[in-house]
């Protein structure tokens, strides 16, 4: 990395606020609202300091594939390398969520699986009637084993101990940050092309090995 990039990074994290913000995307994403909730700030404010880190190459944001007035925040994979706060969650057994059940939730739950060794389910807010046939084609390219034989509701899932990952804008919305980690992760059934659902899976690997690395069984 340029020394000017380097310098532009570190001086963008020396404010109290601004690293606030890089620890709670560090695992997972958040709107404005969430985090102008979650720090106590004035909007101007908080829009003041998200400039300062997008500029440096360091939050990225993204439409809701919900509603596209929303917006999401994210840390961009590469900007931060080894500084990235290192937080260990004790977990007693993940559950990915979205709107079906029947894709990104299947395959965030089968590369978990593979990942850890922490138990996992999936759940839908709103359980399709089969799981998606791209996401079994994906699952069988990428050497993963589908976890459950079909959709189900996340009132008949979760519990009050599980760590809550939504995996889907409109699930985050339904449940309005119900779920402790939010990825906002595209929907690949729409295009329904291996392209899609293999960037689906190239997502959520990356994010379900940094989850990983933060977790242990509680």
């Amino acid at each position: 990395m340029p020394p000017d990039v380097r310098v532009a990074r570190f001086a963008a994290l020396a404010d109290p606020v601004r690293l606030r913000i890089v620890d709670l995307l560090a695992l997972g994403d958040a709107g404005p609202v969430e985090l102008q909730s979650a720090l106590g700030v004035p909007s101007n404010l908080l829009a003041h300091h998200l400039g300062v880190l997008a500029g440096a190459g360091i939050v990225t944001r993204t439409r809701s594939h919900a509603d596209r007035r929303r917006t999401y925040l994210h840390l961009a994979p590469p900007a931060l390398g080894g500084l990235l706060p290192s937080p260990v969650l004790p977990v007693h057994r993940v559950v990915f969520v979205c709107t079906g059940n029947s894709a990104r939730s299947q395959l965030a739950a089968a590369l978990w699986h593979e990942a850890s060794g922490i138990p996992v389910a999936s759940a839908g807010t709103h359980p399709a009637m089969a799981i998606a046939a791209g996401a079994v084609a994906a699952a069988a390219r990428h050497g993963l084993v589908l976890l459950a034989p079909a959709p189900r509701a996340v009132a008949d899932v979760v519990r009050d101990d599980d760590l809550v990952v939504t995996v889907c804008d409109v699930a985050h919305e339904e449940l309005r940050g119900a779920g402790r980690l939010h990825w906002s992760v595209a929907d690949p059934v729409p295009a329904g092309t291996d392209a899609a659902f293999d960037a689906a899976v190239d997502d959520l690997r990356r994010r379900v090995d940094t989850l990983a690395r933060h977790t242990a069984a509680a």
